[in-house]
């Protein structure tokens, strides 16, 4: 922590800032994310199709806003405005959600506040980019640990988010999401820096041809959203499979997910010390390689203490993947923080739509066995294309 704290001889808030606001901003996420379909189930009372409809026609719109307004921000204006733009507009979904419950209504106009909404973090990691780059800060230990608020706030929220829902009421607990993200905005406001942003001729030409254009870009965009197609998969299918299949316990999924959840923040931080002297592409292939291992060793040794130890492999898969990933990007796409940014996020989304139909499609005509088989040649196309992306 002594990194954190000092740079050089004296106290840095800038740092501490961002710490907070990644944490805050994620503990408002992930208040609202793990009981969203309790909520349309239970509240607003709608089927099974009709939950999973949202959730896609939610991913569609956020991939398709994040990406308009990652183009903008890289081109003009301060980027800290178009985070407080974002938290307000946060504030607006969670109020839609706290008062409503009519479905026309949250999946037109709140889904497209949740998609303004969740440009919010992806401009936060561009923004913070652009500091470390401007001061001479460690960019990558950086990013590292403030992916792990992240993940700790991940940790935090869930339990929190039920905790609320179920006995305060949903409209309690959306109205704790709305009064955080307005601390995240004020933190922003008040707290984080402006990062003048110079556009020379060089850097344009460069920006231009470190788009979707380079074929490296493409290459780890397709690996990354199969690597997150794999955890998503594994995620929406684990807790049937362990239970009806392996006939193991259901609280067995809750420990697995924790054990993997807290694993991950130190694997995060020690990939952050030690990627300089081994270099991205190296620790993204090792990650990739740690979930090849992970999936396979679901298939090969499926009881309860095999599947808690595998959960290490797990940890580094994920921890690794969604901290150095979204560097990799940004160094792929020079100038274009806000847009790679983006870009790595939009992977995890389309990942998620992916999984959503893989997973209901082999579960229910092969059964949940054939899922794992499905997950583990996924993982091992994705180390395939990450062997070829270059290293920057």
């Amino acid at each position: 922590m002594h990194w954190l704290i000092t740079q050089g001889r004296h106290l840095n808030m800038v740092l501490l800032a961002f710490m907070a606001v990644a944490f805050m901003i994620g503990v408002a996420g992930a208040l609202q994310a793990p009981t969203l379909s309790l909520f349309l189930s239970k509240e607003v009372g709608v089927t099974s199709f009709w939950v999973g409809l949202f959730y896609t026609v939610n991913a569609v719109a956020g991939i398709a806003v994040s990406m308009i307004l990652a183009k903008r921000s890289d081109r003009t204006g301060d980027r800290r405005k178009l985070i407080i733009f974002c938290c307000l507009m946060a504030v607006a979904n969670s109020l839609v959600f706290a008062f409503n419950r009519h479905y026309l209504t949250l999946i037109t106009l709140g889904v497209f506040l949740a998609a303004l909404a969740n440009t919010t973090m992806p401009q936060i990691f561009a923004l913070a980019r652009e500091y470390a780059d401007n001061s001479a800060r460690e960019v990558v230990m950086f990013s590292s640990i403030m992916r792990a608020q992240l993940s700790l706030a991940w940790v935090i929220g869930p339990p929190l988010s039920f905790m609320l829902a179920l006995k305060f009421g949903f409209t309690t607990m959306f109205l704790c999401a709305a009064g955080i993200f307005v601390v995240g905005a004020l933190l922003v406001a008040f707290c984080l820096p402006s990062v003048p942003r110079i556009f020379g001729p060089e850097n344009q030409a460069v920006a231009a041809v470190s788009g979707w254009k380079n074929p490296n870009v493409r290459r780890l965009f397709i690996a990354s959203m199969l690597m997150w197609t794999c955890n998503t998969m594994y995620i929406i299918d684990m807790p049937l499979w362990i239970t009806s299949v392996l006939g193991l316990p259901e609280s067995l999924a809750g420990a697995l997910m924790g054990t993997a959840a807290g694993l991950e923040i130190p694997a995060m931080i020690l990939a952050g010390m030690v990627v300089k002297r081994i270099g991205k592409r190296r620790m993204m292939v090792f990650a990739v390689a740690a979930g090849v291992v992970f999936y396979g060793g679901l298939l090969l040794f499926p009881t309860r203490n095999a599947l808690i130890v595998l959960q290490l492999f797990n940890a580094i898969f994920i921890g690794i993947v969604a901290g150095i990933g979204m560097l990799w990007f940004q160094d792929l796409m020079p100038g274009k923080a806000g847009s790679a940014t983006t870009l790595f996020t939009n992977s995890i989304s389309t990942g998620v739509i992916l999984a959503g139909v893989l997973q209901g499609s082999l579960a229910q005509q092969f059964g949940h066995g054939s899922v794992y088989w499905g997950i583990l040649v996924l993982s091992i196309l994705a180390l395939g294309l990450t062997c070829r992306v270059k290293d920057v």
